[in-house]
């Protein structure tokens, strides 16, 4: 008997914290979209108005991931047309604390992609 009592305490303290648990994304961004010649603006915080801290060169790599908010959700990206995610993205654009080259700020997200530090 103690060792079904042990098994169900296991069951229920790991199970609610599978249920929580959320992708947070990749350990390394690579710039993308961001023409030879300019920059990717780094910013004090998650808005196109904030000021600004740094700046990431097109196709940089190793640009540390710290994480996310906004964009859309996985229930959204699988279900909406592509019109209306675009729509959504204007409304809630996904922005992403960053570190690259020893300086942290907020790049929008649409400028990056998946990418490595080698």
């Amino acid at each position: 008997m103690p060792q079904r009592m042990l098994v169900i305490l296991t069951i229920l303290l790991v199970f609610p914290l599978l249920a929580f648990a959320e992708a947070d994304g990749p350990d390394h961004w690579q710039v993308k979209g961001v023409e030879a010649g300019d920059v990717l603006n780094m910013r004090v915080s998650p808005f196109w108005s904030a000021e600004k801290v740094g700046e990431i060169p097109p196709g940089s790599q190793c640009v540390k991931n710290l994480g996310c908010q906004g964009g859309l959700t996985f229930e959204e990206f699988t279900t909406l047309s592509d019109e209306e995610k675009q729509q959504v993205l204007k409304e809630r654009p996904r922005w992403c604390m960053v570190e690259y080259d020893g300086v942290v700020g907020w790049v929008n997200g649409r400028y990056l992609r998946e990418g490595s530090c080698e």
